[in-house]
């Protein structure tokens, strides 16, 4: 098992600061200075350079704050060759037969570049937004109908399906995708569980200290198991990489720098009206305190004060970040979804700092590797 690497692509903006704070002030403030709009052609620098850096894929995002990731990837495919998307969506804001739908002509148009990250939703004012009116629990189990119908009208021949959600008669993609797209999906719930041990190609989960992660992995392949079923890994993680330890703590420390007490209360409260327990999980890595924030070696949870999701950060020299990569890819893990502040620097970062620290350690694939040229890393995509 190697490590497969892909980044992210801000599409709520970005900038040298943790500009998601801006989604818990009046909508103009995401507007202010240094933040850089999420526009197609800043994200195609983003996705080139991921793309020119080796990572197989990358993940955007879904919710109010954030383009539309269906478009606004299909946009940036015209831009790029071979980097994959990670599409986030949420059931039950669509027809499962029409995400199907969607899905195989994506895979047509792209040339098979499409991967589908499913997010359930665990903030009920969220869902609220889009016209969904389901409890935590109910929407997890409408989940598991909504891809028990995608997969089944993949298949290429009338699908019928009744459940409590969803009624389908003869439910049908003519033209099924090819290939398929992998299920990325990720939950830290007794009811998001079973619904990841039955559809997941991928269980993701926000990056936690190894010790939590690995009764993470242990649970879900448990239950997977149960289901005949065999289910990878993977974590979203941010990074701050850098030539020593000690200018990648200065860059941790100075993107706090601009955060009042105030701004950190509000956002603290607002995540913590979340459902989502894995939200409660990333709040209770850090209390809400800037004193403790390294909660592992270079794991770092200064991102979740103010950042909903993923809020903890990779933190060190090149070498100390792979060695924590290293140290996840031992448990288990293989798919690594990383971002940083800004994303189009800190791709170059951690792929002119990291990727040849990985692949030396012969984490990577070989096919993939950075090879060099005239003192300089070349580095060809494998494959978000």
């Amino acid at each position: 098992m190697t490590v497969r690497l892909h980044w992210f692509l801000p599409t709520g903006g970005d900038g040298r600061t943790l500009v998601d704070r801006h989604a818990y002030g009046p909508n103009d403030a995401r507007k202010g200075a240094g933040v850089r709009a999420p526009d197609i052609a800043y994200l195609a620098q983003i996705a080139k350079a991921a793309e020119q850096l080796g990572f197989e894929a990358v993940l955007t995002p879904t919710g109010t704050w954030c383009e539309d990731a269906w478009l606004t990837t299909a946009a940036l495919a015209q831009h790029t060759e071979r980097l994959k998307f990670l599409v986030a969506f949420r059931p039950g804001l669509l027809s499962p037969t029409l995400a199907a739908q969607m899905a195989a002509t994506y895979q047509r148009v792209t040339r098979g570049r499409l991967l589908l990250n499913v997010v359930t939703g665990g903030d009920s004012a969220e869902q609220r937004r889009f016209g969904d009116h389901l409890d935590h629990d109910q929407r997890y189990e409408r989940t598991d109908e909504f891809l028990s119908v995608v997969r089944g009208v993949w298949r290429g021949e009338p699908y019928d399906f009744d459940g409590a959600h969803y009624r389908v008669e003869g439910g049908l993609t003519a033209l099924p995708p090819d290939p398929v797209p992998q299920l990325f999906f990720g939950g830290s719930s007794a009811a998001a569980g079973p619904v990841a041990a039955r559809h997941a190609d991928v269980y993701l989960t926000w990056g936690e200290p190894p010790a939590q992660v690995q009764r993470k992995i242990d649970w879900i392949r448990s239950l997977a198991e149960r289901e005949g079923r065999t289910v990878r890994f993977g974590i979203r993680l941010h990074t701050i990489s850098r030539g020593t330890s000690a200018e990648a703590w200065a860059t941790a420390d100075r993107l706090l720098d601009d955060l009042d007490a105030g701004t950190i209360a509000a956002a603290q409260a607002a995540l913590g009206r979340s459902e989502s327990v894995g939200q409660r999980r990333m709040l209770e890595l850090h209390g809400g305190s800037r004193d403790r924030l390294e909660i592992h070696p270079n794991l770092w949870a200064g991102v979740g004060l103010v950042r909903g999701g993923a809020g903890t950060a990779l933190v060190g020299s090149h070498a100390e970040v792979a060695d924590r990569i290293e140290e996840y890819h031992a448990l288990g893990v293989e798919h690594f979804v990383l971002s940083g502040y800004p994303h189009l620097e800190e791709a170059y970062w951690f792929g002119e700092g990291v990727i040849p620290e990985l692949s030396a350690r012969g984490l990577l694939d070989r096919t993939a590797a950075p090879v060099a040229v005239g003192g300089a890393p070349l580095l060809v995509s494998g494959g978000r």
